[in-house]
This record gives C-alpha cells, sequence and structure tokens, in this order.
C-alpha cells in the first residue's frame, strides 16, 4: 500500500497534523494540494462515499468527532483497505490518550507523528497491531516521567 499523504483536519478546515510521504510533492503544492483536499471534503455531504479522485491520488477519509482523517493513496489502493487503517490508527490514538479529542493532537503533536510512524514506513503500513504500536510509546513516557 503506497500512502502519499495523511492529513487530520477539523471542522473549520484548519489542519492539525499533516504528513506526506511523497518528497517529490514540493512546499507549494503541497500547501495547494492540501487546500483543495481539505475543501472538498468539508463539503461533502454524510450521504456520499468517503473516497474520492483527485488528480493522481485516491482521497479515502472518514469523521471522526470533530477531526476528519483525509489519506492520499495510489489510484489502485483498495479503499475499505485505506478506511481500516484509518479506523486502526483512531482506536490507537484512542487508546493512548483516552478518548482522544482535537486538544490531545495539538498538544502531544509528536507523540501522534511518533504512533504515525510506527504505523507507517516510507508510505507503506508495516504494523497495524495495537500492542506493537504502543508498546515503545509508552517506553518513551516512562523515561520521560
Amino acid at each position: 500500500m503506497t500512502i502519499k499523504f495523511v492529513l487530520l483536519v477539523n471542522k473549520q478546515g484548519q489542519t492539525r497534523l499533516a504528513k506526506y510521504f511523497d518528497v517529490s510533492i514540493t512546499t507549494d503544492e503541497r500547501r495547494a494540494l492540501e487546500g483543495e483536499v481539505v475543501r472538498k471534503c468539508l463539503s461533502r455531504t454524510d450521504k456520499q462515499c468517503s473516497f474520492y479522485e483527485h488528480r493522481q491520488y485516491k482521497i479515502v477519509y472518514r469523521r471522526y468527532a470533530s477531526l476528519f482523517f483525509m489519506v492520499g493513496v495510489d489510484d489502485d489502493e483498495n479503499e475499505l483497505g485505506v478506511l481500516e487503517f484509518i479506523h486502526c490508527f483512531v482506536e490507537i490514538l484512542d487508546k493512548h490518550f483516552g478518548q482522544v479529542c482535537e486538544l490531545d493532537i495539538m498538544n502531544e503533536l509528536e507523540m501522534v507523528h511518533y504512533i504515525m510512524d510506527e504505523m507507517i514506513v516510507n508510505g507503506c503500513i508495516v504494523d497495524t497491531n495495537r500492542a506493537n504500536i504502543l508498546e515503545p510509546v509508552q517506553l518513551i513516557e516512562s523515561i520521560e516521567k
């Protein structure tokens, strides 16, 4: 599975996390792409499916409370697999933060990046096991205390 980018955005369109795995995208292109993807996603209704094509990407998104989790993948990727990845990511964040919310992500952005890095390497999903992902996170937190 080739993930090109992951975005976490609130209902107002403010980006809370942006992680790009495609190094060929420049900063200006990222900014433009992000704005287009967010506007299109926020304008979609609940009755529409959770994925659409934009430029050369397939955008798969899911809304949890006030946050939209958006993943840009290659055209040939399985949308349901990406939705399952998003759900797994949210479950792991919930397990770590205890009912994750936008404030948790803003206050502990480094930890959210670390959790994502445990799951995705170079745009490929390498692990979805909750225990395997949270074990090094808990070690880091025990060292910091």
